[in-house]
């Protein structure tokens, strides 16, 4: 495992940084748009270089952008993601169940994009409170019926919304926890916000699952850290907040949906999920960082075996598109170097990136109609999570002999 003469602080214990688990070079924001009048000029580049804190082991990229300029305007809308909106709709009828909740609850959910989610409280009618960074994604929840505060959370946002409207009886956080570069603010300000007897749910992708699964194009610039249990748990209990239970669901590729109270809330004891999952962490080796040596190797050959593959293709007449202009997609297409001598064009549901250039790479984006159009030979499924859901898109490719390329957690070309 590499060390670097230079330690930036953990941003957890604020222990010196020294192990480098794995250095995928310099990426683009994942979240740029690139005009075609912007197709000359040039682009900015950072170094996605993933450490481990020897300390408290969180796994983390150090800080090198500014969470305003990440996400002040976010082009990534969720409702164009059907099962992310199955989910919410499922979590949704779940808590609301569990936990009683109902026109006497109030509801926050911190990072609540589009209001794909939230949605289905305002349409139980139980009230509900967006609270989300990125203006022109707010736009969109409030004009779906969803009230948003379009703020950054910490304690100075908690203690606004707790003065203004009352603590919450349920916080959530979906694929927010991992975006959060000052994680201290972000738990002090979920315990300030939470009320007495209330419950916080987190969910973010698990670091197990991103190890074993070999699913390094979840890192990206816009993901400051990656959490296994532990390390949650840690970040947590640091501010009074202790986790009650655990759930393991496949959102983004495999996450964890964490349930957590207020240390003095006894009304909600520790599930047998929760010792279980500790266990398996522990076995799985995840409280060493020796546990990340190997990882790098199975990125360079995952690396290696897509580009054998597409070459070849490529050596043979084909034809290949990419499908979904997601996050993941610049980390994989940037570290792979695959441009347009490989992948003719992609295409992507949200009308946001059509019409514009892939950061990076600077292939261009169309709406998923082209495929049609052009009728190409192999799709390579980038958001390979969502690979059922983009294969049902596009499966009139088969008319064609057409077949897709699916690239993680190992190389599948499937008919």
């Amino acid at each position: 495992m590499e060390t670097l003469d230079s330690h930036p602080p953990c941003r957890l214990c604020r222990a010196p940084l020294r192990h480098v688990a794995l250095d995928l070079g310099m990426s683009p924001l994942c979240q740029t748009r690139v005009l075609p009048e912007q197709l000359d000029a040039r682009e900015e580049f950072f170094p996605l270089r993933v450490r481990v804190c020897g300390s408290c082991l969180l796994v983390q990229l150090a800080e090198s952008v500014s969470p305003e300029r990440l996400f002040q305007e976010y082009p990534y809308f969720s409702s164009y993601v059907d099962a992310l909106v199955e989910s919410g709709r499922r979590y949704c009828e779940a808590v609301s169940a569990r936990f009683g909740l109902g026109k006497h609850s109030r509801v926050v959910e911190v990072a609540s994009n589009d209001g794909y989610l939230l949605q289905h409280f305002v349409a139980r009618g139980i009230p509900a409170l967006g609270i989300e960074p990125a203006e022109n994604v707010a736009a969109a929840a409030i004009a779906r019926g969803v009230p948003t505060l379009s703020r950054f959370f910490g304690r100075e946002t908690a203690a606004f919304v707790a003065a203004r409207d009352g603590r919450a009886d349920l916080i959530l956080g979906n694929n927010v926890f991992a975006h959060v570069p000052d994680l201290n603010d972000f738990v002090a300000g979920l315990a300030l916000l939470l009320a007495p007897g209330g419950v916080i749910t987190l969910e973010f992708p698990h670091l197990l699952t991103l190890l074993e699964g070999n699913q390094f194009d979840t890192i990206y610039h816009e993901h400051f850290s990656y959490f296994s249990f532990g390390t949650a748990e840690r970040a947590l209990a640091a501010h009074g907040l202790v986790v009650f239970d655990v759930e393991e669901i496949a959102n983004h590729g495999g996450s964890l949906r964490l349930f957590a109270r207020h240390a003095d809330d006894k009304s909600l004891p520790p599930t047998a999920a929760t010792t279980a999952l500790r266990a398996r962490e522990c076995e799985a080796g995840l409280a060493s960082v020796e546990r990340y040596r190997a990882f790098a190797a199975r990125v360079h050959a995952t690396k290696n075996d897509l580009l054998e593959t597409l070459i070849r293709l490529k050596r043979e007449g084909k034809q290949i598109v990419g499908y979904g202009a997601a996050g993941k997609s610049v980390t994989l297409l940037n570290y792979c170097g695959i441009r347009t001598d490989y992948l003719d064009y992609l295409v992507d549901r949200n009308p946001y990136k059509q019409g514009t250039f892939f950061p990076g790479v600077r292939i261009p984006i169309h709406a998923p109609e082209k495929i049609a159009e052009t009728k190409p030979d192999y799709v390579l499924i980038l958001p390979w999570n969502l690979r059922d859901e983009v294969i049902r898109y596009t499966a009139g490719i088969r008319e064609w002999g057409g077949r897709w390329i699916v690239p993680i957690p190992r190389l599948e070309i499937v008919s």
